[in-house]
């Protein structure tokens, strides 16, 4: 019987570095061998009857046809469930990244090793380790069957990924999935709107950043981060408490927040530029947007918008000096919300368009701000490279 692998991305190509594995995607024609001695297969050559393992990426298609032949599928939380580490999950809509990369540093001289969605693969993760503090996305819970975290730190949820999973209760399920899974001896802190989801685990529920601070036994005037990074501070403090009984913020203040969220840069005129290119959802340009809620606002706004709704942005929109410059997939979608909220809107289509544009109007004191709210796949190869040619462009003004 064979072991099977879906998809050919970094998650199943660590896996793959075993051995031992046949390996099917679209874009294989025929069969032929990776430099590990794994098959490549197409994926019609898949037999379930053949096959007693298989592992998707993250964010493999739910309705492929290889899922749903699929008879034996979990997700690699599961393959892993047996290592020592003990797991720690971090999840929710906005955040993830920097509240995982903050407990990492908490955690690290307590052996901490960091992974998952963000870094590294669990299979190339450190077995030996204490904790192993995981990013964890829908996509992987999605198709995690019987692996849980001893901790479960999950931020708010808010749209975002809707095409895939079908729809905002479908999505909100999904985060909420771990908590069915987790024993008496594992803890929680989730929004406290979700407090009542039927659970083992002791349930910590948050409103708002105070609340956190209390969960973590914290003063958050000690703590240096402001908008939008506060929440995620705060979550990191509160996981390194169940984790390890400290809390230090004075190491957390340490912590460098990393390009393309809410990274400030000045062009050669010393005007103000923000690339927040990873504000991917709703959530998180609203929250770059509140930063700057004393300043007049020129926002690069759009790209895939993954089957959300955009209207609630524009909702929020309101009493904000705010001027927006469409780019993108979604660009009529955009200007027709802009155009139905009264905002002054124009269809830049492309991101040296947009900066190109601003430019002509921006001035000392007001603020340039990329935070899209959308991802970057229809224009560019990952929302990276979107924040590294909105830098560019700036340059070149």
């Amino acid at each position: 019987m064979a072991k099977s692998l879906f998809g050919y991305g970094v998650t199943t190509k660590a896996l793959a570095s075993s051995g031992e594995w046949e390996i099917f995607d679209d874009k294989f024609s025929e069969i032929s061998k990776d430099e590990f001695g794994n098959l490549l297969k197409p994926v019609s050559e898949f037999d379930p009857l053949k096959s007693n393992l298989e592992i998707p990426s993250p964010g493999f298609p739910k309705d492929h046809t290889l899922v749903k032949k699929a008879r034996n599928l979990i997700s690699e939380y599961d393959y892993f469930k047996d290592t020592s580490p003990v797991k720690i999950w971090i999840s929710g809509t906005n955040g993830k990244t920097t509240t995982t990369q903050m407990t990492e540093l908490l955690l690290r001289k307590f052996g901490g090793a960091m992974g998952g969605n963000v870094g590294t693969p669990l299979a190339k993760l450190d077995k030996t380790a204490k904790f192993w503090i995981l990013e964890t996305s829908s996509f992987t819970i999605h198709y995690t069957k019987f692996s849980a975290p001893k901790i479960y730190a999950l931020l708010p949820i808010t749209p975002d990924h809707l095409s895939w999973h079908g729809s905002m209760d479908e999505y909100v399920k999904t985060k909420l999935k771990p908590l069915s899974m987790m024993d008496q001896s594992s803890v929680a802190i989730i929004p406290k709107i979700y407090a009542n989801t039927p659970t083992k685990a002791k349930i910590f529920g948050y409103e708002n950043d105070s609340d956190l601070a209390e969960i973590c036994d914290v003063d958050i005037k000690d703590v240096k981060f402001k908008v939008p990074f506060l929440e995620d501070a705060l979550m990191a403090l509160c996981v390194s408490k169940f984790a390890t009984g400290v809390a230090n913020f004075e190491l957390l203040n340490s912590f460098e927040i990393d390009k393309n969220r809410v990274e400030e840069f000045h062009d050669k005129f010393s005007r103000l530029w923000v690339n927040d290119t990873k504000a991917t959802n709703l959530d998180a340009c609203l929250k770059a947007v509140d930063r700057y809620k004393d300043k007049k606002i020129y926002l690069i706004l759009g790209g895939d918008d993954k089957g959300v709704d955009l209207t609630p942005l524009f909702e929020n929109f309101k009493n904000l000096n705010l001027e927006i410059y469409a780019i993108g997939s979604s660009v009529d979608k955009i200007m027709t919300l802009s155009n139905k909220f009264g905002y002054k809107a124009y269809k830049s289509d492309i991101l040296e368009n947009a900066v190109n544009e601003i430019s002509k109007s921006l001035k000392l004191g007001e603020v340039a701000l990329l935070s899209p709210a959308c991802a970057s796949l229809d224009q560019f190869s990952s929302y990276a490279q979107r924040g590294d040619k909105f830098k560019e462009c700036v340059l070149k003004i």
